[in-house]
């Protein structure tokens, strides 16, 4: 009797560890994707850092997060994730993210050309956006069989807002990092050729952190994969349905439910993810504010995943009605960049009050939409399905990125910010009318 409660009592809180064990790579994986994003503003001219980067090829470097996702290796990995299982597929690709981080810590340091390293950096950033996507899917695909017949939605939100406590981390503790930072855009302004030039050892040391927490991340991964062969010896969730066919995919390609979920995905998440990017050169000269007080006021979006998306998480396990809160989601979005575009320029009220609605919505969408994608595909593709997903993201998450730093770097003095805010009023637009269609569809 004594033996099976304490197997009882293993199940009950091996979840949780596996969950803490998954966590930290995307933890780190989230820094090291944003470690630019509130500093961003550097990048407005070339001659502000031994880099040498301006805003297009800054924006060039963070597209290349998605080359090799849209491309065909997203999909193409999402299979082999059905195929061979998470522990191997996700220990490949843990491992690429991190080896992509190294070759980018590497460019950013070693003293090349700026085309040169700029050229290394894409490179590196396109390894670790493909390592770093299906290390997602297989995080997400490990949350659906462990927490299969549990709080699926809360583990899956509690992942989310830990992993974007990695960017929050980031977003204020880059401006810190760089300690040379100028404390305003008028500092940046006023910079002359060869004055006050960052030097690339203070330029770098946001990749040096993350490529040191994505390394914990590997070693943790691993614990994860011994416990997943414990729990699930075969690889296996206990399924007995026949395995995964090529002609699955087809059956996920024609429901229509999972394409308006994929296309709210690329919408919403591309009015913020591709934002956060430029979120200093955009906050910093729109509000009139110092760049410490930038990477606050856009910290305030991921801190306020890490208490309201485990939150809405257990929402939505307790009552549904999850397109409901993706279309409130979406509202949020489009109203805070609303704001951001036509709120008086030079009064931060403003830009906090619009964090504070992305904030809400980057918790409510994801919350609800995630756990969706097991209700309307059969377990055996579902790790194809999310995969499917990550990769129409990725596609609009290149394209906006790069859309928006041409739009940065081409614009007249001061009119970029607006001009880059009307595309993503734009975008939410087009998510609002997805998220529209998908509450009228009726999943639950």
């Amino acid at each position: 009797m004594a033996s099976n409660c304490r197997t009882s009592s293993n199940r009950l809180w091996l979840p949780w560890v596996a969950l803490a064990c998954l966590v930290v790579p995307m933890f780190g994986s989230y820094f090291f994707d944003d470690m630019f994003s509130s500093i961003s503003f550097l990048f407005s001219n070339p001659a502000n850092t031994a880099l040498g980067w301006d805003s297009a090829g800054y924006g060039l470097y963070t597209s290349g997060y998605s080359v090799l996702c849209v491309f065909g290796g997203l999909v193409v990995c999402g299979m082999l994730l059905d195929k061979w299982g998470v522990r191997i597929t996700g220990s490949i690709f843990v491992g690429l993210m991190a080896a992509g981080a190294a070759l980018v810590a590497w460019a950013i340091t070693a003293g090349l050309p700026p085309k040169t390293s700029l050229s290394i950096a894409y490179a590196g950033c396109m390894v670790f956006g493909l390592g770093s996507e299906i290390a997602g899917v297989a995080v997400t695909r490990s949350i659906a069989r462990w927490f299969k017949d549990g709080p699926m939605a809360f583990a899956m939100g509690l992942q989310l807002a830990i992993a974007r406590l990695g960017t929050a981390f980031a977003l204020v503790v880059a401006p810190r990092l760089v300690r040379q930072v100028p404390s305003s855009a008028d500092g940046l302004l006023g910079m002359t050729e060869g004055a006050d030039v960052l030097p690339l050892s203070e330029t770098a040391r946001p990749a040096m952190l993350g490529l040191a927490l994505l390394a914990l991340g590997c070693i943790l991964w691993a614990v994860f994969v011994a416990l997943d062969a414990k729990r699930f010896p075969s690889g296996r969730t206990g399924d007995k349905s026949e395995g995964f066919r090529l002609a699955d995919v087809g059956k996920i390609l024609t429901n229509k439910r999972f394409i308006l979920i994929s296309l709210l995905c690329v919408f919403f998440y591309s009015s913020i993810i591709a934002f956060k990017k430029f979120a200093g050169a955009i906050l910093v000269p729109r509000f009139e504010i110092p760049a410490e007080t930038a990477s606050w006021m856009v910290s305030m979006l991921p801190f306020a995943t890490v208490v309201f998306a485990p939150l809405f998480g257990i929402l939505v396990d307790k009552t549904g009605h999850g397109t409901r809160w993706m279309l409130s989601g979406s509202v949020l979005a489009l109203a805070a960049h609303l704001l951001l575009a036509f709120a008086p320029a030079g009064v931060p009220f403003w830009g906090y009050l619009s964090m504070v609605f992305l904030g809400f919505g980057y918790s409510l969408v994801p919350a609800a939409m995630w756990p969706a994608v097991p209700r309307i595909v059969p377990d055996k593709v579902l790790g194809t399905a999310y995969s499917l997903i990550y990769w129409i993201q990725n596609l609009g998450l290149m394209l906006f990125k790069m859309l928006a730093g041409v739009i940065l770097g081409k614009a007249a003095a001061g009119s970029g910010p607006v001009r880059v805010e009307l595309m993503f009023v734009a975008v939410c637009i087009i998510a609002l009318a997805t998220a529209a269609a998908l509450h009228r569809s009726k999943i639950a």
